[in-house]
């Protein structure tokens, strides 16, 4: 420049360094309960707030212990662990409230995801709300909300409700009961009974309705099976049923 002064950088240069810093990672707060979401297959997933607080808290209480440790070996972790896992979730709930109360700071994780989105951990949540203990969330990974938003089926509204019954004959009571929904619906369903839902989908709703069965999902073999009920029993054969589903179904009168 004429005057020796150094030029003015670009103006996206300007903007990014304008940008609001990320804030510092602080740590825990004493006596709260932090429900924290962890990766549904990428470790890559697990936020620097999230491997942050699984350094940090006084306590991990997760569903399976010998999932949640090789979690904390990633995260560089060795704080100690304790189970929650539905045979006991009661009773260890009252022992995490004590916990806190002592001022201990706990992190609680499941072993994929979002803690409490069809795993156990509510109980926990509950017991601490009613004990007027500070409960703070810690969003990250979901595998339905995974599913939907790379789904290409409509995203405006939908209903989850998790994994249906194991009957038959209740899973299509429930498919009857929601037909006409106007939303997208989300559920949950093991590799050992997929092909028996796919099934039901194609009876209750007809061979025309659009569906998604999602698998895998971050992981190198992740799956999207997605067009027409009728196509999807022919679709699962021969594929690798490893692994929980994401089973997603359109309105009735969404065109694919």
């Amino acid at each position: 420049m004429p005057d020796g002064s150094a030029p003015s950088p670009p103006a996206s240069t300007v903007s990014l360094s304008n940008r609001a810093q990320a804030p510092a990672l602080q740590p825990p707060e004493p006596g709260s309960l932090y429900v924290i979401a962890t990766p549904i297959g990428h470790l890559g997933d697990l936020s620097p707030r999230a491997a942050h607080l699984l350094r940090t808290c006084d306590l991990i209480a997760c569903e399976d212990t010998r999932v949640t440790r090789n979690l904390l070996t990633h995260a560089g972790s060795s704080r100690p662990l304790v189970s929650y896992h539905d045979h006991r979730e009661i009773a260890q709930a009252e022992h995490l409230v004590e916990k806190l109360r002592t001022g201990q700071s706990v992190a609680l994780v499941s072993d994929a995801g979002t803690p409490n989105i069809s795993d156990p951990g509510f109980r926990v949540v509950r017991a601490c709300r009613r004990a007027g203990l500070p409960v703070i969330p810690v969003p990250g990974p979901s595998a339905l909300l995974a599913a939907l938003c790379a789904s290409g089926l409509p995203t405006h509204g939908f209903l989850f409700a998790g994994f249906l019954p194991p009957k038959s004959a209740a899973r299509r009571r429930f498919l009857a009961k929601y037909r006409d929904f106007e939303y997208t619906i989300i559920l949950y369903e093991s590799c050992h009974r997929i092909a028996a839902l796919a099934d039901d989908l194609v009876a209750e709703l007809g061979p025309t309705r659009i569906v998604g069965l999602a698998r895998e999902l971050t992981k190198k073999f992740e799956t999207f099976l997605l067009g027409p009920a009728g196509e999807m029993p022919a679709k699962l054969v021969g594929n690798n049923l490893r692994g929980e589903f994401t089973v997603l179904i359109a309105p009735a009168d969404y065109e694919w």
